[in-house]
């Protein structure tokens, strides 16, 4: 049987956490891209405020969610600053998703597919 969407990408804290810092990343990039031109040429401040307060929620909720791995996952440091790092810099999350993708497969039992450890394995 299928797994339903919210199982694929919420079911497992792995999956969980890919699907936000996936999310956070794009409402970065729009927020970046699209929102603050809109504000500044077109004279659309909603559009800022819309979009960033959207990336607010979900940076914090991606915050909470490595300080859940870093407790009860037993994640290192390293594994956290390296999440962490990767939310400040625009394109950062797109960049760790292979990781995080190899962690979640790794979590279900699965395979990376390419060979690589889970995330929090180095």
């Amino acid at each position: 049987m299928p797994r339903s969407f919210t199982q694929r990408h919420f079911g497992s804290p792995a999956s969980h956490l890919r699907s936000i810092a996936w999310l956070e990343g794009l409402s970065y990039v729009v927020l970046l891209f699209v929102a603050m031109p809109l504000k500044y040429v077109g004279d659309m401040p909603l559009a800022v405020r819309i979009a960033g307060s959207t990336h607010g929620a979900l940076f914090v909720w991606l915050g909470i969610l490595v300080l859940q791995g870093l407790r009860s996952r037993g994640r290192s440091f390293r594994w956290g600053m390296r999440l962490f790092v990767a939310s400040l810099l625009p394109f950062g999350t797109f960049v760790i998703d292979r990781r995080l993708r190899a962690e979640v497969n790794a979590e279900g039992g699965e395979t990376a597919g390419d060979g690589e450890p889970a995330y929090g394995a180095d």
